[in-house]
C-alpha cells in the first residue's frame, strides 16, 4: 500500500519493507508553458557523516551515471518531461552502499533556468516516489504542491540512516541557484576512500567540474555530440595529469603551405582542429580556439566555436589559399604579439605572474625558412607564459607511433624535422616551453592517445612556470 507524504514527511523503509534490498526512486513532472523547452535534470549527491560527498563520484549525475561504490544507478536524462510516468529514475542497491555514507539526497534541477527565465513555478504534477525495484509496488510518494516564483531546484527527497535503519524524508525545499547550489553545499575536497572494498582515488586532491563547465556539457551534448565525445575523451587525459579545471587560451596554428593541400582536401585539417576545440572546450573559458594560419605570411584568422566549427577549415581556404613558403618564425612572432605586446624578457622580475597561459598546437608538414628568426623568438618567448606543442606531419626520430624495431628501421624514409627536434632540446631558455612529436598521418593516432599526446610535457612546464613566476 502507497503511503502518501506531505512535506517533511518520514518513511521508514526499514520496518515498512524489512527485507527490502533493490529500491527505485521515480520522478517526474510535467510543465505549464506549451512550447516551451524545459530541460529538467534529477541528480543525487550520496553524503558521509559529514554531509559531504566523499568522492566526486558519489555525484551522480547525467554525465555519471553510476556511483563509485556500484550501489546507484541513474537511468539517465529525459529532456522533455512528456507523458505521466517517470522522467527520471534511480535505482539504489542498499546493501551495495558503502557503509561511509549515511545520506542520499535527490535533487531536480532546471538546466540554465535562470538564463531561459523559467522556474519551478511553470512546473506542474512534480511527484517523487519510492518503490520496490523488484516488483514495483510503490512504497511512498510526495506529490509537490508547494508554491515556487524564481526557484531553479529543488531538493526533492532524501534516503537517509537513523540507528542503523533506512529512511525516506519529503523534503522540498527550493533554490535559486540551480545545481551549483548544491555543488556549493555538498561538496567539499574528498580524501581517498581506505576501504579495500572500493577502488582507490589516485590523485591526492581531486577536482569537479565547476557550474560552468556543467552548463557547457549540456550545450556540446545538445548541440555538437561529436566534440561532446572528444571532450569527454579530453578528460580522461586531464584527469591522469589532475588538470580536471585547468584555464588555459587555447590557439590552434596551422601551416597554409602548398604542401599541405591533400591533408586539407581530405578533411583532415578539419577533423583535427575538431579535437584541438573539444580541448578548447575544457581549457578555456569561452569554450573556444584561436587560430592562425602561416606560410610565407602569418594570419590571425578568429576564432573556432562551438557554434561555427563546421566546415571551418575549408571556409578559411577560399579567404587564405595555400601559400608557397613556410615561416614558422612569423607565426611565433605574431602570436607572442597578440597575447603579450610587451616582452617580458628584460623585466621578468617587475612583473606580475598572470593566472591563465596559452597553448599554442602548432601544426606543420615541412622545413622553415628562418630558422634564425625561430629560434630567436622561441628563446624569447620563454619569458612569458606560452607553451608551444609542435606537432610535425610525416615520420621523423619523435614520430609517435613509431617505436620498437621497426619503427627505428622505418627512420631511413624520414622527413626532414631535424630542426624541430633540434628546438625541442634547445638551450638558453628561462624554461623549456615546447615540445614536439610527428605523424604520418594525424589520422592514424587514436584521439585518446593524441590527448595523452598532447598533456605529456604540458603539466611539468606549468609547475615550472608558477617557480619562475611567470604563473599564479
Amino acid at each position: 500500500m502507497e503511503i502518501e507524504l506531505s512535506k517533511g514527511g518520514r518513511f521508514n523503509l526499514s520496518k515498512e519493507a524489512p527485507n527490502l534490498k533493490k529500491v527505485a526512486i521515480g520522478l517526474g513532472w510535467q510543465t505549464n508553458q506549451a512550447g516551451q523547452n524545459y530541460d529538467i535534470d534529477a541528480s543525487v549527491f550520496m553524503l558521509d557523516a559529514n554531509a559531504k560527498i566523499p568522492d566526486e563520484k558519489y555525484f551522480i549525475f547525467y554525465n555519471n551515471l553510476q556511483s563509485l561504490d556500484g550501489s546507484l544507478k541513474h537511468s539517465g536524462d529525459n529532456r522533455t518531461g512528456e507523458g505521466n510516468g517517470d522522467d527520471e529514475t534511480i535505482y539504489v542497491d542498499l546493501e551495495k552502499v558503502n557503509p561511509a555514507i549515511q545520506e542520499i539526497v535527490f535533487v531536480v534541477t532546471i538546466h540554465e533556468g535562470q538564463e531561459k527565465n523559467q522556474n519551478f513555478s511553470q512546473i506542474k504534477n512534480a511527484f517523487i516516489k519510492i518503490y520496490n525495484h523488484e516488483s514495483k509496488n510503490s512504497l511512498a510518494r510526495y506529490n509537490l504542491r508547494e508554491a515556487f516564483s524564481q526557484e531553479t531546484s529543488l531538493e526533492f527527497g532524501r534516503l537517509y540512516k537513523k540507528d542503523n535503519e533506512w529512511r525516506f524524508q519529503a523534503v522540498g525545499e527550493g533554490y535559486s541557484s540551480g545545481l551549483q547550489s548544491f555543488v556549493d553545499k555538498y561538496i567539499g575536497e574528498t580524501k581517498q576512500e581506505k576501504s579495500q572494498e572500493y577502488p582507490i582515488v589516485q590523485s591526492e586532491k581531486k577536482t569537479y567540474k565547476n557550474q560552468e563547465n556543467i552548463i557547457l556539457d549540456k550545450k556540446l551534448e545538445r548541440e555538437a555530440p561529436h566534440i561532446f565525445n572528444l571532450a569527454k575523451k579530453a578528460d580522461i587525459s586531464l584527469q591522469k595529469v589532475n588538470l580536471t579545471n585547468h584555464k588555459a587560451k587555447v590557439v590552434l596554428c596551422l601551416d597554409i603551405s602548398g604542401s599541405m593541400s591533400s591533408l586539407y582536401c581530405t578533411g583532415k585539417i578539419q577533423r583535427f582542429a575538431e579535437k584541438i576545440l573539444a580541448l578548447g572546450c575544457r581549457f578555456d573559458e569561452n569554450a573556444s580556439i584561436d587560430i592562425f594560419l602561416f606560410g610565407v605570411e602569418t594570419h590571425n584568422v578568429g576564432a573556432m566555436t562551438i557554434e561555427n566549427f563546421k566546415s571551418f577549415i575549408p571556409n578559411l581556404l577560399k579567404q587564405y589559399p595555400l601559400e608557397g613558403g613556410t615561416y614558422y618564425g612569423k607565426a611565433i612572432n605574431m602570436i607572442r604579439k597578440v597575447y603579450f605586446p610587451i616582452s617580458k624578457k628584460e623585466s621578468q622580475k617587475n612583473t606580475t605572474p598572470l593566472s591563465q597561459p596559452v597553448y599554442i598546437m602548432f601544426v606543420t608538414d615541412g622545413a622553415t625558412s628562418d630558422e634564425p628568426e625561430t629560434e630567436q623568438y622561441l628563446k624569447e618567448s620563454s619569458y612569458e607564459p606560452i607553451f608551444w606543442q609542435f606537432m610535425a606531419i610525416g615520420k621523423s626520430r619523435k614520430d609517435a607511433k613509431g617505436k620498437g624495431i621497426l619503427g627505428w628501421l622505418s627512420q631511413a624514409k624520414t622527413s626532414d624535422f631535424t630542426f624541430l627536434e633540434r628546438l625541442d632540446e634547445m638551450s638558453d631558455r628561462y624554461v623549456d616551453n615546447s615540445d614536439f612529436f610527428s605523424l604520418e598521418d594525424p589520422e592514424t593516432i587514436a584521439d585518446q592517445e593524441l590527448y595523452d599526446l598532447l598533456m605529456n610535457e604540458y603539466p611539468n612546464w606549468l609547475k615550472l612556470a608558477k617557480t619562475k613566476n611567470l604563473l599564479q
